[in-house]
């Protein structure tokens, strides 16, 4: 009786210790979660934690704007930056909007779905500047601040800008139950051109030719219960008149690797009580097809994360630009815009997961993130690759990335010395077999056969502009053509089938013939002088 009772006490405390034991795990646990909320969806840093998703060119299909929230929700996000431009469908204005826009049911689906990973989509609207998809219509063309420059809308145009941004902003409210609206502002360059902007400016200045405008802008969001979010560039480099802008106003510092305060005094514009956010890139110039400016991208978040940090700025938002927002026309007689292509095309987002997972880290600690520390890191944890292999990946990442530019490589000597030296990184990165995460390793293999393919092609081209070449050369010129357009084919295909269903078939397929039409054009006056 007494060991059946010694027994039952020893159970029981065995039971209480356990239950003891397992209440201060959870709570250990709870507290970890409490911990990593606090450093991720409430940092007390960066109250926003967003990306901002450019859909001027390569426009995601909704599942792939989806998966990609989802993945962002899973970083830590808890905001999104839509620049819908052309793919949003307003109501009384479908002029507006392009081939690839989304149907009404498409855009609150997917915010829907955002709210359902605890993000917010703040809507994007340009509102001055880069709103060559509205200016190409004839309906808006008397707000053109210049008849072949389609980039800028007049900001003497007041009542009929007010009219159109009053409905296109209402619409934007309709769906988007963020408490911000973005108002764009950036790169107005064309501040003061037409007459009527240029007597305004030479009286008043600059600075009050563009505030009145984004005030006038401003109110319109205000109106609508929302606050105004704006790049800071123009307002920096034209500070006078920022007073006069709306309290509320928030400006987006974006910064993309150069020296600190690049466009002007911060400093000045938070005394006076304007909020700041921070903006970095992992896709931005000079980058295209060809070539990523990789190294550039780690330095800065490294650099640049932890200034805002410290100089108060309480959001931060990466970007990731498809194109340059600069454009080709083909115009009419009368200047109306028959047809416009982008200047300049990156490899699309989906081969940068790397870069997004950097900034989620960089968001995390306080101490600047190391690229080359992180890379080797990613390797082995997302890909299962070994030591040796992530140096390869890492090898890859940080090669020198020169451009050609009028037949000549930025720093070295020739193209061929160019190739000489990428070529057996190109090998490297192709022999290197992930044991997870295949179809994302296959990117950077793509990529860095595409940066081969460009330079076989510009040795070509460069061969075929130089000041010695014979015509006895042609038939040896369009042999290397012929390659380089059936490697193309195949390059093309490895293209559509990576991407297929993260964009639309037809503009991968775009992209494709965009990214040919320089070697078949070269072809072409060749086969001419044979």
């Amino acid at each position: 009786m007494r060991i059946k009772k010694l027994w039952k006490f020893q159970f029981k405390t065995r039971n209480m210790i356990s239950n003891h034991l397992l209440r201060t795990l959870l709570i250990l646990v709870l507290c970890l979660k409490a911990t990593l909320t606090l450093r991720g969806q409430d940092n007390p840093d960066f109250k926003v934690r967003g990306f901002h998703i450019d859909l001027r060119i390569q426009v995601m299909t909704p599942e792939a704007l989806k998966n990609f929230a989802k993945e962002l929700a899973d970083f830590g996000m808890n905001t999104l930056v839509m620049e819908w431009e052309g793919t949003y469908p307003f109501k009384n204005h479908p002029a507006i909007s392009n081939k690839y826009s989304y149907t009404r049911e498409e855009i609150d689906d997917f915010i829907s779905y955002c709210d359902s990973l605890g993000i917010k989509v703040i809507p994007l609207q340009q509102s001055l500047g880069h709103v060559e998809y509205i200016l190409r219509n004839p309906r808006y063309s008397q707000l053109k601040e210049d008849q072949k420059d389609i980039s800028q809308l007049c900001p003497m145009e007041d009542e009929a800008s007010k009219a159109l941004f009053t409905e296109l902003f209402s619409d934007l409210a309709e769906t988007h139950n963020s408490d911000y609206i973005h108002i764009g502002g950036d790169e107005t360059y064309l501040l003061g051109h037409c007459p009527r902007c240029k007597e305004k400016s030479e009286k008043y200045g600059k600075s009050k030719l563009f505030v009145d405008h984004m005030k006038m802008i401003s109110e319109i969001v205000i109106g609508l219960g929302k606050i105004p979010v704006m790049w800071a560039d123009i307002i920096l480099e034209h500070p006078e008149a920022a007073a006069d802008l709306p309290a509320e106003t928030i400006f987006v510092d974006w910064n993309y690797g150069w020296k600190i305060s690049h466009f002007g005094d911060i400093p000045s514009l938070q005394k006076i009580g304007f909020t700041f956010w921070g903006s970095p890139s992992i896709r931005s110039h000079p980058d295209n097809w060809y070539v990523t400016k990789w190294p550039k991208h780690f330095q800065n978040q490294s650099d640049f994360i932890p200034y805002a940090r410290q100089a108060g700025y309480k959001g931060m938002v990466m970007t990731s630009w498809s194109t340059s927002g600069v454009y080709g026309f083909t115009w009419d007689s009368g200047y109306d815009v028959l047809d416009m292509v982008q200047i300049r095309n990156n490899y699309p987002m989906s081969g940068f997961r790397i870069l997004i997972a950097s900034y989620a880290q960089a968001l995390e600690q306080d101490a600047p993130i190391d690229g080359q520390s992180f890379a080797l890191q990613y390797g082995k944890e997302r890909f299962g690759l070994s030591h040796k292999d992530s140096q390869v990946l890492w090898k890859f990442l940080s090669a020198d990335s020169e451009l050609i530019a009028n037949g000549k490589p930025e720093k070295s000597a020739s193209i061929d010395e160019v190739k000489a030296k990428y070529d057996p990184i190109r090998k490297e990165i192709n022999q290197v077999e992930p044991r997870r995460n295949q179809k994302e390793f296959e990117h950077f293999k793509l990529m860095a056969d595409l940066r081969m393919h460009y330079l076989d092609f510009k040795a070509v081209e460069a061969r075929y502009n130089s000041k010695d070449f014979s015509v006895v050369e042609t038939p040896a010129l369009l042999a290397k053509l012929d390659a380089i357009l059936t490697e193309a084919e195949t390059l093309n295909k490895r293209f559509m089938a990576l991407n297929k269903g993260f964009l639309y078939d037809a503009e991968l397929q775009e992209q494709n013939n965009i990214r040919v039409q320089q070697v078949k054009g070269l072809y072409d006056r060749l086969a001419k002088a044979k």
